[in-house]
């Protein structure tokens, strides 16, 4: 027993597993943040709002370590657990139910999210980096991409939230592409400076955005957020890092199977679900109280 709770692999698990309920956690406190503030800026002087940065934080630091000691075949699909975890634990925290439909859509999102996980390799040697130039091409291109999906989806309730998480999923995965740069090669320049705090803007506008894409409910945006993540880095390991998808024409028909598979389950997530609270069913066995019976005067009145 001693043996197995010291492996790297089951270290890599246990650590993977934290994160996930770490990010869930933040996820729904971010969400009930959201549904009694109206606004962001109301969001941000509420405690409840810090604690949910604090885990996130927690969250983001256990997966870095759990990728010391477990292949990222095995921890990124861990990761997307906090869907599972987050959707019955928003239910929880808001006292209704969770529905058919929501586990329908945490279903199919999982399955999705599994496929293009399997899928992808690097091509690529695990030193591969953004070279100085295609950092700032992806943050340009990166930056205007949030700012389209957020002038697009601003003012229309039913779109704002997936649109928001949409932008804070693309602001999250490039976050941790420039992290992995620097990880890579950690070395004191104004280059690294640079990179470093373009990691940081990157992290903290993906958590803001998370914010306003929570104030639509908690199913549907995190899903979405939860997709975006994996397949804006992927998008750039592609394109930039020479990575690919694993067997061939198959893989990438899986891919494409898996994206549409996730696409169904955001929809089903982000259905409206009704506020109905758990209430105690009303005891026929009480008694209704009549009222009295009246006497009614008729006639003449009586003679003194």
């Amino acid at each position: 027993m001693t043996a197995m709770a010291t492996s790297p692999v089951f270290l890599a698990v246990a650590l993977s597993l934290v994160s996930a309920l770490c990010y869930a956690t933040a996820a729904v406190v971010q969400e009930r943040t959201a549904a009694g503030t109206p606004g962001l800026r109301g969001a941000l002087v509420r405690a409840s709002w810090w604690w949910a940065v604090l885990l996130s934080a927690a969250g983001a630091l256990l997966h870095v370590v759990a990728l010391r000691y477990g292949p990222l075949s095995l921890v990124q699909p861990l990761g997307v657990l906090t869907l599972v975890v987050a959707v019955p634990l928003g239910s929880l925290a808001a006292r209704r139910r969770t529905s058919g439909t929501q586990w329908s859509g945490m279903a199919l999102t999982l399955v999705g999210l599994t496929a293009l996980l399997t899928v992808t390799a690097s091509g690529g040697t695990p030193d591969s980096a953004l070279s100085g130039t295609e950092v700032l091409v992806v943050a340009l291109a990166a930056v205007t991409l949030i700012g389209v999906l957020v002038r697009l989806t601003t003012g229309r309730s039913s779109l704002a939230g997936l649109g928001f998480a949409a932008a804070s999923g693309i602001a999250s995965g490039v976050g941790s592409t420039l992290a992995q740069k620097l990880a890579v090669g950690p070395t004191l320049s104004w280059s690294a400076a640079g990179i470093a705090i373009l990691t940081v803007a990157f992290a903290a506008g993906g958590l803001l955005l998370a914010q306003k894409a929570y104030g639509s409910g908690l199913g549907g945006p995190l899903a979405l957020l939860t997709l975006v993540n994996p397949v804006a880095a992927s998008a750039i390991g592609v394109t930039l890092l020479g990575e690919g998808f694993q067997y061939g024409t198959t893989g990438t028909l899986l891919a494409i199977a898996g994206a549409m598979a996730a696409g169904r389950g955001v929809v089903l997530l982000s259905r409206p679900q009704p506020e109905r609270q758990y209430e105690r069913p009303a005891r026929s066995d009480v008694p209704v109280p009549h009222p009295l019976p009246t006497r009614m005067l008729t006639g003449t009145s009586r003679a003194a």
